[in-house]
């Protein structure tokens, strides 16, 4: 066993990982792939024992704790030399979760392995995290961080052959971590790679290279380097700022505070002279290597690209990547610079989670691999849906097991399984304030049966937070099939069901509150397998948002129009069962009306424990009729009583809120 000593700095967990040399393996993947097989654990919910918005620690921790590390660092002394390390980050929250793959972060070509520090906390709680670590002095050549990387990840194979090996690679670590993966393509891999090097022939550094490899004194160096990373120093002073103060006081301060990265940059003077140009042909090397072997990569890969990236051309980059690599998604960060792991608005763990790249075996399962939002993610989720949520004001209501009607979701049984069967709004606008309200009164976590497009390969967030394709995955959407379906309910999940789809959310003139749905009793014969619970619902208030003026049969009959909703529906490479397979997803044109309100009513509880409906084909199609009409109850119910509620109009609703405050709740209808 060789130990690999770590550095003793007061902010790193003093714990030594003990890390094996290569073993000499024909196939070391081979070895525990056959305890690669996914489980269905009945209960848990998939959660792996975690809370329901819990606190995660993202946030806690800025750009001045980062700077505060990089002094305690003290790498540039003339004695910080020695092997490459791996060190633990030190965690002061709770340790991870059981089987909690391990994270192998991979550091830019500064190689000092602290530019994760603003994610320890909330990577901490589902990842093992190792943090590599390159003295300043260090002179190993690409090739052999390589092998060092692979050995690493070699040992944690051994130890546990069924789960991932994550391989996070900032800039210079993201050529190293694609290097690692062509090198072993039977590897169980996954890489997330921020802004990758790959690119370095084309930065904007070019043409001064010569120039700046040359120079003695990095008096030249630094304030280019600041120039090129201009966007990650304003918010470095933007993050320091206290809202309880006045704005322009605090920014002034803050800006001026970020003098202390100068500071640390100022005494770069102290490294070795030909540092700098050791760097710059380490950065050659690692380019050359790894887009020398992009064709051998079959891990999966996660590109972060920043799209106001000043040292790299990473949209562009990644884009590229994404059409060689095999399996790869791109999530596109608009408002973020190169170092986008510093960036304060970027929730790394939010962005894993959103994209589906989170798991515990060989392939990802939309069930058991599920971790719930956090506390974070919920204001992201309300800020996202804010404008929504003021111009509506969502009414909810529930019928307790007596048949009384309440106001909120009392009558919505605590335990699980549970099946939630309603109509979808136009364009499914409901969806998010539903999921949203169980998350604040309940705190529980839907998991939405959802229609593919949902889920695509390229994703997005900006300092404003992500968007709703990341956000359809954080709380809890799954791709639609009886597979996902069939697995949720077994692990008592509370489950949102739109029988109707796709058709019944892009409805044609006339079909306002119609419900399309399949005349298949399915569900109700998976929800009776289970014992799970039925509950009906209906919501209206879509008439009074706007007004379909061109639909399906109106759009194909204009040519190139058309010719754009087939080709973006051949794009869609799945099979889907049932209706939705006969409608082709289209943005119908409507004209938008002065808003009204949503309203939301909840059918009594159904429960399916000893009913033959398994074995009773017409007893399963009577409850099947009977939850429809329970449903189509719920929205002529709202539909009458929604003209007694003085407050459906926005004038009215905002005039409340003027006199009253913007979180008083608005008082609708007396059920």
């Amino acid at each position: 066993m060789v130990s690999i000593p770590l550095p003793t700095f007061p902010f790193l967990s003093q714990s030594h990982l003990q890390c094996q040399q290569t073993p000499v393996l024909k196939n070391p993947w081979s070895i525990g792939s056959h305890r690669a097989r996914v489980r269905v654990r009945v209960g848990d919910g998939g959660f792996k024992g975690l809370e329901v918005l819990y606190e995660d620690g993202h946030g806690t921790v800025g750009i001045s704790e980062f700077i505060d590390a990089m002094k305690d660092f003290e790498y540039l002394g003339e004695d910080e030399g020695g092997p490459l390390r791996w060190f633990c980050p030190a965690n002061p929250g709770l340790p991870p979760i059981k089987d909690a793959p391990v994270l192998l972060f991979l550091p830019g070509v500064d190689g000092n392995g602290m530019g994760l520090l603003l994610h320890h906390k909330a990577l901490g709680r589902v990842f093992e995290v190792r943090c590599l670590h390159v003295p300043i002095r260090n002179r190993t050549p690409f090739e052999e961080l390589v092998k060092f990387v692979e050995a690493a990840v070699i040992v944690e194979h051994l130890i546990d052959g069924n789960k991932p090996i994550y391989l996070l690679g900032h800039s210079f670590g993201g050529c190293l971590a694609l290097s690692v993966a062509a090198r072993n393509p039977d590897a169980n891999l996954v890489l997330i790679l921020s802004n990758p090097a790959t690119s370095f022939d084309r930065s904007n550094l070019q043409p001064f290279l010569p120039i700046l490899s040359s120079s003695h004194h990095l008096s030249i160096i630094i304030p280019c380097l600041l120039s090129f990373n201009v966007v990650n120093l304003v918010k470095m002073a933007l993050d320091g700022i206290d809202k309880e103060h006045h704005l322009l006081h605090k920014l002034t301060a803050s800006v001026t505070n970020q003098s202390s990265p100068m500071d640390i940059l100022k005494q770069l003077e102290s490294m070795p002279r030909d540092t700098f140009s050791w760097k710059i042909q380490l950065l050659k090397s690692a380019t050359r290597y790894a887009n020398s072997h992009l064709h051998a990569v079959k891990a999966e890969v996660l590109i972060l690209a920043s799209c106001q990236d000043s040292i790299l051309p990473s949209r562009d980059e990644a884009e590229r990547l994404f059409e060689i690599l095999l399996n790869c998604k791109v999530h596109y960060l608009h408002d973020s610079g190169h170092s986008l792991l510093l960036d304060p608005s970027v929730n790394l763990l939010t962005i894993i989670k959103g994209t589906g790249f989170y798991r515990h075996s060989r392939e990802h399962n939309d069930v058991t691999d599920f971790m719930p939002p956090t506390m974070m993610e919920l204001k992201a989720l309300d800020n996202f849906n804010r404008f929504v949520s003021e111009i509506t004001s969502p009414a909810m209501f529930s019928t307790l097991e007596d048949g009384k009607i309440v106001r909120g979701l009392s009558g919505i049984p605590n335990d699980g399984p549970v099946l939630l069967v309603g109509n979808h709004m136009l364009l499914g606008v409901e969806s998010i304030p539903l999921v949203a309200q169980f998350l604040h009164e309940k705190r529980v976590v839907l998991r939405g049966i959802a229609h593919p497009v949902l889920f695509p390969k390229r994703t997005e967030s900006s300092s404003q937070g992500p968007c709703s394709f990341t956000l359809a995955k954080v709380f809890g959407g799954v791709p639609v099939s009886f597979s996902n379906f069939y697995h949720l309910l077994s692990v008592k999940a509370f489950v949102l069901l739109y029988p109707g789809g796709a058709r019944e959310a892009l409805r044609r003139k006339g079909e306002e509150y119609k419900l399309i749905w399949p005349p298949q009793p399915e569900f109700v014969r998976v929800a009776a397998r289970f014992g799970a619970t039925i509950v009906p619902f209906g919501v209206v208030g879509e008439d009074d948002m706007g007004e379909v003026v061109l639909d399906y049969d109106d759009l194909m009959k204009m040519p190139v129009i058309k010719d754009v909703i087939k080709g973006f529906n051949q794009t869609i490479s799945v099979k889907i069962t049932g209706e939705s397979r006969k409608q082709d997803v289209f943005i119908p044109c409507i004209l938008p009306k002065i808003p009204g309100r949503y309203y939301f009513l909840f059918g009594k509880p159904i429960t399916t424990k000893g009913k033959d409906i398994l074995n009773n084909r017409n007893e399963a199609n009577a409850l099947y009729l009977h939850v429809k009409s329970v449903a189509e109850n719920c929205i002529s119910y709202l539909i009458e009583k929604r003209e007694e509620d003085i407050y459906r109009s926005i004038c009215q609703r905002t005039l409340h809120q003027v006199l009253k405050g913007s979180h008083q709740i608005i008082p609708s209808f007396e059920p």
